[in-house]
């Protein structure tokens, strides 16, 4: 049970989803895991074409052990932090020029750490990338340690330093703020999505054996993956007809479009597929033309 999800019971499914809108990895949780613990879980084995570079998180999905590790794998980690202006800069030297940011800076780094347990950070590191273990499993290790623990004291120190530096570029790039909160606004729009063809947003799941639960959450995502594809088909295929018919789009605009619209879809009722409407390979619907000017 979680408060921030009411006092019945329940379970979490965690989705990536790709700057295209596309989710490609789903797992279900418990509602008391913080999103951080699963979000490296399927970066570095996707099974997809997609080559990823960048990943953004809200407040829930970051720490300083992801920081850390998401930087050793190749990476940019980019989350959306709340009361950023509460968040402590960290620097390796206590340097006398820095004193205009004295009261951004929250302490010192421990470098000596991080070097005295280099070897065992990057066997970690590697053994998430080669999938020796899962990335859910260490992060609940790292989190349970105690603080005299070598390794997680190393990785928190690393994730500090690496937190700095998104901080810094935070702060100074303009670019950046819009572009993540871009990001996260796209897999919210796939969230809303999931919750209207989720049993017609009654948002249950019945079954009592995980197992089960496991396959209702991958039909849900095969599901959304569906639709997804089939806006973008459509999408396509009116701008190029409307190109055809000398009404230009402006490339501009292309940008605010999205393939998450389901206004055209029956979530409820019963579905038919006669063979007198039955599309063959490589066709297509004909496009609905509207009859105003």
């Amino acid at each position: 049970m979680n408060p921030k999800y009411g006092a019945g019971p329940g379970r979490l499914i965690y989705t990536h989803v790709s700057d295209q809108y596309s989710p490609f990895h789903s797992k279900l949780i418990d509602v008391g895991d913080r999103d951080a613990t699963y979000v490296l879980d399927r970066l570095p084995y996707h099974e997809s074409d997609l080559a990823i570079q960048e990943h953004y998180t809200d407040t829930a999905g970051f720490t300083d052990h992801l920081f850390a590790l998401m930087h050793l794998l190749g990476y940019r980690f980019a989350p959306r932090i709340r009361n950023i202006g509460d968040t402590r800069l960290y620097t390796t030297t206590k340097d006398s020029q820095l004193s205009t940011l004295s009261p951004l800076i929250g302490g010192t780094l421990n470098t000596k750490t991080i070097t005295e347990h280099w070897d065992e950070i990057l066997r970690l590191a590697a053994s998430i990338k080669t999938g020796t273990v899962t990335a859910s499993l260490m992060m609940r290790k790292l989190g349970a340690y105690p603080r005299q623990n070598g390794l997680a004291t190393a990785l928190r120190e690393l994730g500090r330093l690496e937190r700095t530096l998104f901080l810094l570029d935070w702060l100074q790039d303009p670019g950046l703020r819009p572009k993540v909160t871009a990001g996260l606004n796209k897999g919210e729009a796939r969230n809303t999505l999931a919750r209207a063809v989720f049993f017609n947003r009654l948002g249950e799941i019945r079954d009592r054996s995980f197992e089960q639960q496991r396959y209702r959450a991958s039909g849900l995502n095969l599901l959304t993956a569906a639709i997804v594809l089939w806006n973008t088909v459509y999408l396509d295929r009116s701008i190029t007809t409307l190109n055809s018919d000398g009404k230009a789009t402006d490339p501009e605009l292309l940008r605010f479009l999205s393939p998450l619209g389901w206004e055209h879809i029956n979530l409820t009722g019963d579905y038919t597929w006669p063979r007198a409407n039955h599309i063959k390979p490589g066709k297509y619907r004909p496009l609905r033309r509207s009859a105003k000017p």
